[in-house]
């Protein structure tokens, strides 16, 4: 969620601070404790493996599973979506392991179809049966990772900017470093102690782009939640491992015969439609595209009605 742009703005702030670890430490404690009393949980705790996931259940209806994406949390779908299908549905909402309130995975939950296993256990404890599970972004490779591993589980997928197919070059600066011991040791105690809010809301500003970012939603979901050390460091090397588990996921795609909604913005930036969207409805036995004209990487706020009618046509069927 929060980008390269803030880790350049704040990387001056290395060579004035490097003689004062303990001092960034210090705020930094402070800025995540500070940021979990304005943020705290909105739902309930599940255990799988002694480890605990983050889960709110709304509503009544056919399950319907919502992942959120990388550096999210639950809350990323409850501006109104959520409220809105719960009308309709069961809705459950997971924090991904690592990030939100949920325990982290060993080796930070970097395997795709471990943390679909995690997720997949959470929600049977939570007495799901047969769901729709929507995945944007990451989590839309969770939820494909999800029906790889329980191919009769799922009644269908809805995919939303999902980051689904192997993917040219790499991922860029921020990343690299944050997932490093490195910088985590460095640059993420700075951001956690030293991002302003301008900063955060400029970060949310990109991952909206070309779209607006609805009104608040940096409040709404915790930004800086996303931005403590810990989160930060599991965040960053699960989205560096991402481009290998989906080279190991892609050729078992044909296999997936449920029914798949995709949905994707025309000018999503973060994942090119070109590289995943277009190519994996082409790999899938039961796929339906609907690139959005003009939409960006944050459709399920911009355009919740095409999402909502992606799901109802899965629920038809």
């Amino acid at each position: 969620m929060i980008s390269t742009r803030l880790a350049i703005s704040l990387a001056a702030a290395v060579a004035v601070l490097g003689g004062c670890a303990a001092l960034v430490d210090g705020r930094a404690t402070r800025m995540e404790a500070r940021a979990e009393a304005e943020t705290p949980p909105v739902g309930q705790f599940v255990e799988v493996g002694g480890r605990r996931v983050h889960a709110l259940v709304m509503g009544e209806g056919p399950d319907l599973v919502l992942i959120h994406g990388a550096g999210g949390n639950l809350r990323d779908f409850t501006m109104g979506i959520a409220q809105d299908l719960a009308r309709d549905y069961r809705v459950t909402l997971l924090d991904r392991p690592g990030l939100g309130y949920s325990d982290p995975l060993p080796g930070d939950g970097v395997n795709v179809l471990l943390q679909a296993d995690h997720l997949r256990a959470a929600a049977d404890l939570l007495g799901v049966r047969n769901p729709i599970v929507l995945g944007h972004s990451y989590g839309g490779a969770v939820a494909l990772a999800w029906a790889l591993r329980d191919p009769s589980g799922p009644r269908g997928l809805v995919l939303v900017g999902a980051a689904s197919m192997p993917f040219p070059g790499g991922l860029g600066a921020w990343y690299q470093v944050n997932a490093s011991a490195l910088g985590a040791a460095t640059l993420s105690p700075l951001i956690t102690a030293f991002a302003t809010d301008a900063q955060i809301d400029g970060s949310v500003a990109a991952v909206f782009a070309p779209d607006p970012a609805p009104p608040g939603y940096a409040g709404h979901i915790g930004a800086r939640l996303t931005i403590r050390r810990d989160t930060m460091r599991r965040n960053a090397r699960q989205v560096m491992g991402l481009k290998p588990n989906l080279i190991a996921m892609e050729p078992n795609y044909p296999q997936l015969t449920l029914p798949v909604e995709i949905l994707h913005g025309s000018n999503d930036t973060t994942v090119p439609p070109h590289i995943h969207a277009i190519p994996l409805s082409q790999r899938l036995p039961d796929a339906r595209l609907t690139l959005i004209e003009g939409a960006g990487h944050m459709p399920h706020h911009i355009h919740p009605d095409l999402i909502r009618a992606a799901i109802d046509r899965l629920a038809a069927r």
